[in-house]
């Protein structure tokens, strides 16, 4: 099981990037429950400071363009794609030498569009591959963009996490699948408030395991 996490880091200059909150756990706590559940793992993980499990491949990854790279060269072996990385949407058109020194104009950046990994490796997986991808929406919008990015996508599967999720300790994930079922761990094991990310991530890969056994 191929399994990615954390944030990226785009860079502005030497010194400077773009960001976001993302604090790998959800990752990290998927590759430490696929490993107790019998995967050979590897994990691809961005700049956190949350330790990674001592008993998975770990390959750290900065960019975006980092990370499309150990795709490339990690996703034709593996059997399962677990992208719980948050890769940045966009990222500056070029990167500045050294330092840009700090004035008193506007600094005005232009910003492109990374290419979607996920989508990547799905539209090149083998007939025994699965690809699960991950989505951070709004809680009003959740199930009409999960839909739709599962669809354009062409994943196997979707674990979409309402914007809440982002910096907490507990999930209230929905698994979305193409032929329009959902799965979720239930409320009894849940909770009102939610799902721990240990806990969730045991699920999950269960989940996975009897989902794709026949892969």
């Amino acid at each position: 099981m191929l399994i990615t996490a954390g944030p990226t880091h785009e860079p502005i200059d030497a010194v400077r990037y773009l960001a976001n909150r993302s604090s790998g756990r959800m990752g990290i706590a998927l590759a430490a429950a696929a490993r107790k559940a019998g995967w050979e793992v590897t994990l691809l993980l961005g700049p956190v400071h949350v330790a990674p499990p001592e008993d998975v491949q770990v390959i750290r990854f900065s960019s975006t363009a980092d990370l499309e790279a150990l795709l490339d060269a990690h996703f034709p072996p593996c059997d399962v794609l677990v992208m719980a990385a948050a890769v940045a949407d966009y990222r500056p058109r070029g990167v500045s030498q050294g330092k840009l020194a700090r004035g008193e104009q506007k600094l005005m950046l232009e910003l492109e569009p990374t290419p979607d990994l996920v989508a990547k490796c799905a539209a090149r997986r083998r007939p025994h591959q699965r690809v699960v991808g991950f989505a951070l929406e709004e809680a009003s919008i959740l199930d009409e963009r999960a839909a739709e990015k599962l669809r354009r996508k062409k994943l196997d599967a979707l674990v979409a996490n309402p914007l809440a999720t982002m910096g907490a300790s507990d999930v209230t994930a929905t698994v979305y699948l193409p032929d329009g079922r959902r799965s979720s761990p239930a409320k009894t094991d849940a909770g009102e408030t939610g799902m721990d990310k240990n806990a969730f991530a045991r699920w999950l890969i269960d989940w996975i395991g009897a989902e794709f056994r026949e892969g």
